[in-house]
Parts: C-alpha cells; structure tokens; sequence
C-alpha cells in the first residue's frame, strides 16, 4: 500500500504541484483508481474537481466528466491543458463544437492522447456519441455536481434523471463517481438510487465553514440604503450581492455606482461580452462588488470575497450555502449578510404556482426551511449544519460563536411542558402530520386533513390555543434539533417522534427553548443601521420628537405632516447638519427640508458637537435618478389638470402604483394640486369630514383612517384626500 501511497502525491505533485492533500482527496482517489462506485460529497471549496481529475491522468482510457455548465467545463479544460504538454489532455464535447473540431476531439480519444471529456448530458443521448464512446476504453464515468439529478436538489435537471440508462449504453460496468457539494440526506439517497449505485463507497467532508459569520436582518423599506452603508463600512473588500430579478440587479449596482462605490452588474441577460468583462473586472479588483443573479458564481474561483449579501433570501438553504459558500474561500473572514421579509417569500411562493403539483410541494417545503432558518433564533451554523446531517456543538465547535444569534443571544424559557405537549400529539396523531397539520391540532383549527383524519374529534384538539401560531413552529424547530423529533425522508416533511422524545413524555427534564425573532410587518418601517448593531440614537429620537411637537403645535398640524417617524429614525442615524443633508434623509426631500429643516439641523448640530459623536458622513445615500423623470411627468400634468387616470396609463402604471408615486412627491414637500380630481369624487361635506380627521389624527395611517370611517371610504379615496390634505397643509 506504502508504494501506492507515494505514487500519489508524487502524481500530486507532478501534475498539480501540491505537497500533501486536503481532507477527504486521499481516500476518495483510491476508491476511484481501485475502480469502485464513488459518492462524494464536499462544500465548495473543498477541492472536488481534484478528485476525479488525479485519477484520470493516473488511469488508462478517458474518463467522462459530466457537467451542467459550460463554463464550468472549459475553466476546468483550460486548467488541465495548463499542466500538461498535451494540448489535447482534456476536451469539451458540446452542441458549440464545429464538424472539424468534433473529429479533432474523436481523433485525441482514439490515439490515448485524451485523459478527461467534459460533456453535458444532452451529448451524451447523441447516439453517434454513445456509439463512439462504446468503441474507445473509458476509465470511468464522473457526474459533477449531482444534486442536479435530484428533484430535492436546489438545481434539479430534468435531463440528469436520465443519466443511469445513457450510461448503460456507453458501457456495462463503468465505474461512477458523482460529486456534489450539496446533499441533505434526502438529496443523498436520490442520488445514489437514481444511478443505481446505493453500494457506492460515500466520502462526507463537513459541510462548517468555520471562517463565515452569518446574519439576518429584517428588510426593511430603505435596504438599498442598509446595504450601502454595510459596503462602505468595508470599503475597498470584494463582496457579491445576490438579487432575484434581472431587473433588481441593474437598478442596485446603478444605486451602488452612484453612491460611490465600484460595482457592476451581472446576469444572464447581458450579452456575453459584458458578463466576461465585469466577471474579469471583479476576478481582477477593477470593481469591488458584483450585483448579480444566482448566475453568477458558479465556477468563480476567487478566494478573497469578503461578503456575500442576500438582498432577496434564497429558495433552499441549499442555495443559500451554496452562495454564502462564495465566501471566505481562503480562510480568511467571510460576512453573510441577508435580509429578510415574509413577503419575499410569498413572492416565490407566487412564482411556483404554475409548476407540477409534486414540485410544487417539494418548492413549499423547501421554503419552509427557509423561513425556519431566518426566524430562528439558535445558533445558525448548528441550523445548516444539522439541515445537511451533520451535528454540530456550539461549545466546542470551530467558529461556533460567529453569528448574529450567538454574539447577541434572545432570552430563553422553560418550556418543558409545551414540548411534552406537543410531542404527545405527535404520537397520538399516529405520526402522520406535517408541522403545519401539528400546529392547527395544537391550536384547535381544522383543515381538509385534519378532518379528514378525524382528529378534530380528538380531546388533546386545541390543546395548545393559548399560544400563537409562531411559538408552536418554533417549538417543533428546536424539538427537531435537539433530537426529539425527526423528518420521515420518504415523505418529507411528516414528523415521526423519536425514541428520545419518547423517553421525554415518560420522564420529563429541563428544556430551555428560545425565543424566536419576529420580522413582521412593523419591523419593515424601522430603519436598521449599519453591521455595528446600532440602530437609531434612542436619546436623539425623542429630542427630535419633542422638537417635532413643538413645530406641529406652532404651526397647528398634526406632528406626522412635519416628519413622518421614519425620517425621524433615519436623522437619529445620519446626524444630518445642513439642510442639503436633511434632504436625502428618508422621506424628506428638498421642499421639506427647507421648509421645516432649520430648527431639527440646529438640534442635531448642537447634540452631535456636544455628545461628541463621529457622524458617518458617507452615510447620505443618493438616489439614481431614476424616478426624476416620471416625477417632472407628475407635477407638470398634475399642473395641466390632466384627469389622473390618464396621467397614469400613460406611464404604463395601475393606480394604486400611481398614487404611491404621488404620495413620494408630497412627502419629500413637493406640492400637488388635484382639488380638480378630488372635487369630482367627493363633495364638500365628504372633504370638510376627511380633512378633520387628518387634522385630529394621531397617525395618518390608512388602516386607521378606514377603520375609523367603517366602510364609508375606500383605501383610494382616502390615499388621495390624503395627498390633497399633506400638499397644502404640510407643503
């Protein structure tokens, strides 16, 4: 074996120049060369591609390296023809090849020159290719990035579910090696079925990237502002920032640019030129931040990213590891920043819709995962770590400490008895519920299946209503981590209790269970500041709330017509000190800045001076001008009298979206006269009401205002009395 051994990394060295191996490559190469079924599985970054690649040069024949990516497959050529005279070591064998390159590439299979064939899978049904393949000596068979053949993996490929019988006809007892750096135990067993290798030897590196420091905040109205702050504080680092939309990224990496900083977009809908010239841009550090769709990264190699920012949260903590992953390559830190709202996720629950009903159920569930992960509040490496199999102490641990919920912990609580509740019903219900169905059992609300079932019926029904909804799912979340409960992989998602929760009902001990975050909507209108945690100046709020008063009394409007609270947040962050600064604070703008400004720059002058405070001065986010044109459209029609249905049509926009863009006007102290419309719509005695309660109002809130007129009103009416009223009282 010693002989073996040597050979090894005396090839190691030969072909790639490294002295030693690193974690599992050693054993995994030998499975291979021995000529065994392989499964690999290895975060990004773990070194995969070596696995296979070593083993390739070192056997006889080709092996075939299946991937999903083209360019993925022509970095990996390109790398192998670096190490070797041999211009024809590696190829690629594609739908992009010419007639006289397919023969070149055939001609360097047959001669023995060609130790490694990057094809995608679709090349491979080409029956001219399989009949050839059949008649040329293949080493072995690798499938690169094989979650793509699970319906569980985050990147599923039709076209990979079939790979099993088009390897059949290449050959019979062709060696398989699949790789991937992404496998929950359910992806894992789909995998290995669906090649028909489940006797294969499996290799599981761990999944903890002990150098990245994991965070969630709530997302709230101004996150483009949250994450210009968040990039100048690490000004000069290389970072990603991931969008859902094409049409996100090209607006933030705008945003970005005019704020200052070096950042270029990046999606599938460029044309080929530009993706090569600002990936080669952010690989050379001609631009510090690449704002792209999930498109970009694969295949990056760039070891020194510093951050990773979700600007929308992923579909699958799959993808969400998978991108933070991009992270910190090189051992050094690594920040991943995502921000967080259920919205978002309604959203992406909006797009799957019109998919298979199967896949839609394994889009839901995988979601859910999601949802738990961000509304957690235990350790989050412990989280994704148990999510892949893997368990994880947060005691001893490597980089155990490094998240938000572990530097900034939420209290905890005896729930003994909620847990032993919870999992009774899980037995009696015959553990065949999902957490959904467990919860509704827990809080006395039935469903088609519940009744289905007859559980309702049932006397633990509604044994759990005096608490909401939120707590029972986080209970299952930390009941599951803590071992008492476990997911059915058959049927994913049934929970089954475990022996341990068994032996919790009969014998009870201390379980302390935190208490979860809650993102909901009230958190979107605070203003979070920047990664040191520290929010809004709490003192300087209420100074600028007092002074806020006084001016609201001086001037007999309501308070909200001078600032509304998220301005006030967002000054007791800024620390504006001239009115060209108030002016880009939140909802401000110039007409109101000059208007009510001078007393609240004063204050905030006098405060910073006397408090001594560093005021971050890159802290004024410029808009992109993007709105300025549509907003000159507005006034100058609005001037017209033009009838505002019209106004809006022709800008392509539905109403609702329109008034929103009249109220940004108004807000910002702009002046809009649309008495013409609002004298159309409602009569003097209407007016004279509506304009008394706004005067009166605590809140210009429309919830309150509709609750208040119980129908009376309709939301349009009363956004647009709304503007009416802050357009000549406020502006």
């Amino acid at each position: 074996m010693n002989t073996g051994q040597l050979d090894l990394h005396a090839a190691l060295k030969k072909y790639f120049g490294f002295g030693q191996f690193k974690g599992l490559q050693e054993e995994v190469i030998k499975s291979i060369v021995g000529g065994d079924h392989t499964f690999v599985i290895m975060p990004t970054g773990g070194g995969k591609s070596l696995c296979y690649q070593l083993p390739a040069l070192l056997k006889g024949g080709t092996a075939i390296v299946v991937s999903p990516l083209i360019a993925l497959m022509k970095n990996q050529v390109d790398a192998l023809r670096g190490i070797s005279q041999e211009e024809g070591i590696a190829h690629v064998l594609n739908s992009s090849l010419t007639k006289g390159e397919i023969k070149t590439v055939k001609e360097d299979i047959s001669r023995g020159v060609t130790k490694l064939l990057y094809v995608a899978p679709e090349s491979l049904t080409k029956e001219e290719n399989a009949e050839f393949l059949r008649s040329v000596p293949i080493s072995f068979l690798a499938i690169d990035e094989a979650h793509c053949i699970s319906e569980w993996g985050h990147d599923f490929r039709p076209e990979y579910r079939n790979l099993r019988n088009i390897i059949k006809r290449i050959g019979d007892n062709i060696p398989i090696i699949a790789v991937t750096a992404t496998a929950t135990p359910k992806v894992q067993e789909d995998i290995l079925k669906n090649l028909g290798i489940t006797n294969a030897n499996t290799f599981k590196a761990s999944f903890n990237r002990p150098n990245l420091y994991y965070e969630i905040r709530p997302k709230t109205k101004d996150v483009d502002g949250d994450i210009i702050r968040f990039v100048k504080q690490n000004e000069g680092k290389s970072g990603i920032v991931y969008c859902l939309s094409r049409k996100r990224v090209e607006e933030l990496a705008q945003t970005l640019q005019v704020n200052g900083l070096k950042a270029v977009p990046y999606h599938a809908g460029l044309d080929a030129k530009t993706r090569a010239k600002h990936q080669d841009m952010f690989l050379m550090e001609d631009a510090d931040v690449v704002v792209a769709t999930i498109a970009f990264g694969m295949g990056i190699d760039k070891p020194d990213v510093r951050f990773v920012i979700h600007h929308d949260i992923p579909k699958s903590i799959e993808s969400y590891y998978q991108e933070t992953g991009r992270a910190g390559r090189d051992g050094g830190e690594g920040h991943c920043l995502a921000f967080y709202a259920y919205k978002d996720i309604e959203k992406l629950e909006k797009f799957m819709s019109g998919k298979p009903v199967a896949e839609q159920e394994i889009g839901h569930a995988l979601l859910q995962e999601v949802v738990a992960y961000a509304e957690t509040s235990m350790s989050r490496r412990k989280f994704i770590l148990h999510y892949f199999g893997e368990e994880f102490d947060n005691e001893t641990g490597e980089g155990g400490m490094l998240d938000d919920n572990m530097r900034h912990p939420k209290k905890k609580h005896e729930a003994k008895d909620e847990l032993v509740k919870i999992l009774k019903v899980v037995r009696d219900t015959n553990q065949i519920y999902k957490s959904k169905e467990l919860v509704f059992t827990m809080l006395g609300k039935e469903n088609a299946i519940i009744t289905s079932h007859k559980t309702h019926q049932q006397p633990f029904f509604g044994c759990g209503s005096e608490r909401e909804k939120t707590y029972w799912h986080a209970l299952l979340r930390q009941a599951l981590v803590a071992g008492y409960i476990s997911k059915d992989i058959e049927t994913y998602g049934v929970i089954k209790i475990t022996d341990k929760g068994l032996a919790f009902i009969d014998a009870p001990s201390s379980f302390m269970m935190t208490d979860d975050h809650i993102y909901d909507e009230s958190a979107s209108n605070q203003i979070v500041s920047g990664a040191k945690g520290g929010g809004a100046d709490k003192v300087l709020v209420e100074m600028l709330k007092d002074l806020r008063k006084k001016v609201s009394k001086k001037l007999n409007v309501p308070p909200y017509i001078v600032f509304q609270d998220p301005s006030i947040n967002d000054m007791a962050i800024k620390y504006p000190m001239t009115i060209e600064e108030l002016s880009s604070v939140h909802g401000v703008g110039d007409g109101k800045a000059k208007k009510y400004g001078k007393d609240f720059v004063a204050l905030i002058d006098t405060y910073v001076k006397e408090n001594d405070i560093l005021r971050p001065d890159d802290l004024i986010v410029k808009s992109t001008g993007a709105n300025s044109g549509l907003k000159l459209y507005i006034i100058q029609n609005v001037d017209r009298k033009l009838p505002l249905d019209d106004i809006a049509s022709a800008k392509g926009k539905e109403m609702p979206e329109f008034i929103k863009e009249m109220e940004a006007i108004v807000y910002s102290g702009t002046k809009l006269n649309i008495s013409y419309w609002i004298d159309d719509i409602l009569d003097e005695d209407q007016q004279e009401e509506l304009h008394e309660y706004f005067m009166e109002a605590e809140t210009d809130g429309i919830e309150a205002a509709l609750e208040e007129f119980d129908g009376d009103y309709d939301d349009e009416e009363l956004r647009l009395y709304r503007i009416k009223f802050i357009s000549e009282v406020a502006n």
